[in-house]
């Protein structure tokens, strides 16, 4: 959704923007600790209804709000959609599970420490084995603002071309935090997708966009050339769509489905 810039909204914008939801704050870390690993619980339930659930690959983590260095993750060989909040683990900075009587993922330590180590602005890191965005990161490319979708990660991306075999060393996981820099999206040739974001939320919604991004060109490019857009229109439709409150936003309906429908997951 469109974020407008004070300088330029309308009063009626303006009233507009007033009456729509905002990310909560929260007065201790325990009350935000339960509420990102719902979130991530939550996120976990819809990954598996989109698909994004290929055998024990993919995970997603959200950064403890108390221990900087720890995050919540997923259990190891745990189907996504059995996911509750109180079966996630609490990984330290050397991979030790300090909550949770599961294992971690060896690969989703590997990445995901690192590029939370090197993005503290970063609350929650997703990446998966997702049929479209395994299938265009073969092919090495960016993305391109074909729609207007797209263009949310125009110029906020990256190619990781350095594919070396399943990721098992944290010195991988460096080379995946430094090709993402400051972007909230990298493709990982021959991989999958890895989003982040300042949210669960976010990090979340970003991925099932950026899914969409690449099945939408795989599809255009199979019918024919695609028509881009401008890179000034690229641009501007960038700053409209993109940013973190988009991204939280754009995921309430989803989370507001999910949690009706299955209310196990804040078990």
């Amino acid at each position: 959704m469109p974020q407008p810039s004070p300088s330029v909204a309308s009063p009626v914008h303006s009233a507009f923007m007033d009456r729509v939801p905002r990310p909560p704050v929260f007065s201790t870390a325990a009350e935000e600790r339960c509420h990102r690993k719902e979130r991530l619980a939550a996120a976990f339930r819809l990954f598996s209804r989109l698909g994004f659930d290929e055998g024990v690959a993919g995970h997603i983590t959200a950064r403890d709000p108390e221990r900087l260095d720890h995050f919540w993750v997923n259990p190891f060989g745990m189907h996504f959609g059995q996911i509750r909040a109180s079966d996630l683990i609490l990984v330290d900075h050397a991979g030790t599970v300090v909550e949770g009587r599961a294992e971690v993922n060896l690969a989703a330590f590997a990445i995901h420490s690192r590029v939370h180590a090197a993005r503290p602005d970063v609350v929650a890191a997703a990446h998966a084995h997702s049929l479209y965005g395994k299938s265009w990161s073969a092919l090495g490319r960016l993305l391109d603002p074909i729609t207007q979708d797209a263009c949310a990660f125009y110029g906020d991306h990256v190619v990781f071309d350095d594919y070396t075999g399943i990721v098992e060393e944290t010195s991988e996981g460096d080379r995946i935090a430094r090709a993402l820099g400051a972007k909230k999206a990298a493709i990982l040739r021959n991989h999958g997708l890895l989003t982040v974001g300042h949210t669960v939320d976010e990090a979340a919604w970003w991925f099932i966009t950026m899914e969409r991004s690449c099945q939408a060109q795989l599809l255009a490019e199979a019918a024919g050339k695609p028509v881009l857009i401008s890179p000034d229109n690229a641009l501007v439709t960038r700053n409209q769509v993109a940013g973190g409150f988009n991204g939280w936003f754009q995921f309430q309906p989803m989370w507001n489905m999910i949690s009706r429908a299955e209310p196990d997951l804040f078990d």
